[in-house]
């Protein structure tokens, strides 16, 4: 099925099904509020999965659904799949020495040439071949997807989530499915189901910074070698990073992030992070507004700095910041399995394991003057592989709904280790698969033994 085809064929169902009755009239019940006067939107119930959140976990989740047999819609609210790795230009692969999709994702990536180095555990890659790679696997495998499409109401039956309702250009829109999964990485979803959950250290925060990366246009790389992150680590990583914080002293600014990094994407295109932002919740649209005007800010105004000092920074120029700052930490939604501290310290093995995690605790400063003496810290703590069990991704207090990626059930210290996008492909195919097992059987996610989900994936990689 070609790519035009397959647009025009997953959108003519969503398209005609946008109309929701205008409204005449409103009113409020009390000053200060404004209520929302009630009105019928139709309902669209062309899925056995709906996948919220085309970032890393979602696209591998419905594509994982749709190739165990289950017709999936996949919704996204910026204008491309990917999240963090396309519109949040996050350039580089961590802890992706993994079977399964993300093996298969590396792999196209190369064949395409839109990758660099040859390090299966960490990957440097071109955001806007990732950006197609991942339109041409979704269209493979007849992924529903809409993008501009963002979730704005959950409606349980009893426990179980059966409804859930989208904002996009075409108005609110009504959709049933009998199992969904949030990858929204916020846990966007969860929240709006009810779902009990936690953020940053404690209940409410302090959270993991935020960083607005960008792609940089140079004269000639080659002459920045110094400074540059090299896609295969070796013991002159650490080097590199001291040196481009010298540099960006050298002209006369410390960096909100105190382990500057650069990337070479291809020839002399580059990419680079090196801003934080902290303390903002992700779900609060005035306080990421905020954050992102001051990074984009605080970039142009190293970037032309750099530029001022000439020599291998002559003619050093902004190709574009990210549509998306990228969000380490938000909502982790309760899960009927909690991943902890303790997990990572004695490197636990569970029987409905989905993926073995080995990246270690990576806790960017809280504040500024944390950054001020060191950009990042694991607390001490040596992480011995770890197993993620299927059940941390399956909502403790809602039926019908699973997690994958970094929303799904930890403590504070996990997550700063399983939040890498290499678990999330993992998390992601596994819930992919269970949902669509569940879907097409009648049953919930928890009565889906995770043997079933290992036989179906082997069926899958055969095909």
């Amino acid at each position: 099925m070609n790519r035009r085809h397959f647009f025009r064929s997953s959108l003519v169902a969503a398209g005609s099904s946008a109309a929701a009755l205008p409204i005449t009239a409103a009113g409020s019940s009390k000053p200060g509020t404004f209520a929302e006067p009630a009105r019928e939107l139709q309902l669209v119930e062309d899925a056995d999965v709906i996948v919220c959140g085309a970032g890393p976990a979602g696209v591998s989740a419905a594509i994982s659904a749709a190739r165990t047999g289950a017709r999936v819609r996949l919704f996204e609210w910026r204008g491309c799949l990917g999240g963090v790795w396309t519109a949040g230009l996050l350039g580089y692969l961590l802890d992706f020495n993994k079977p399964g999709f993300a093996k298969e994702i590396a792999t196209r990536l190369a064949e395409r040439d839109v990758r660099r180095g040859t390090s299966a555990t960490s990957i440097c890659y071109e955001p806007e071949g990732m950006k197609l790679l991942l339109e041409d696997m979704c269209a493979e495998a007849g992924v529903k997807f809409q993008l501009h499409t963002r979730v704005a109401a959950a409606y349980l039956e009893g426990r179980r989530l059966a409804t859930l309702v989208t904002e996009s250009k075409s108005g609110r829109q009504a959709w049933r499915a009998p199992v969904f999964i949030d990858t929204t990485g916020d846990g966007d979803l969860g929240a709006l189901a009810g779902c009990d959950f936690e953020i940053g250290e404690a209940k409410d925060c302090p959270c993991q910074p935020m960083s607005l990366n960008a792609l940089l246009v140079v004269k000639d790389a080659a002459a920045l070698k110094q400074f540059i992150h090299v896609s295969d680590p070796d013991k002159t990583v650490g080097e590199s990073k001291k040196a481009f914080l010298r540099e960006i002293g050298r002209a006369g600014h410390f960096p909100s992030y105190s382990g500057p990094t650069l990337w070479q994407v291809r020839d002399n295109l580059l990419l680079v992070m090196m801003n934080h932002e902290f303390g903002v919740k992700p779900f609060d649209a005035a306080q990421v507004t905020e954050a992102t005007v001051h990074a984009r800010a605080e970039l142009n105004k190293i970037v032309n700095s750099l530029r001022k000092l000439g020599g291998p920074w002559e003619g050093i120029q902004i190709a574009v910041t990210a549509e998306q700052i990228g969000v380490r930490d938000g909502r982790r939604i309760a899960g009927r399995f909690v991943v902890s501290k303790g997990d990572l310290v004695t490197g636990v093995r569970h029987e409905d394991a989905v993926v073995r995690a080995t990246f270690g605790v990576d806790i960017h400063a809280l504040s500024a003057e944390h950054n001020k003496k060191a950009a990042t810290e694991d607390k001490g703590i040596k992480v011995k592989p770890y197993d993620i069990p299927l059940r941390a991704l399956i909502a403790k207090d809602v039926d019908g709904l699973m997690m994958a990626g970094r929303c799904i059930s930890g403590d504070f210290i996990a997550h700063a280790s399983y939040r890498v996008t290499g678990n999330a492909v993992a998390m992601g195919e596994a819930a992919g698969v269970v949902a669509a097992l569940a879907a097409r059987s009648k049953r919930l996610p928890q009565d889906v033994p995770w043997s079933e989900g290992v036989d179906a994936l082997k069926k899958n990689a055969k095909a």
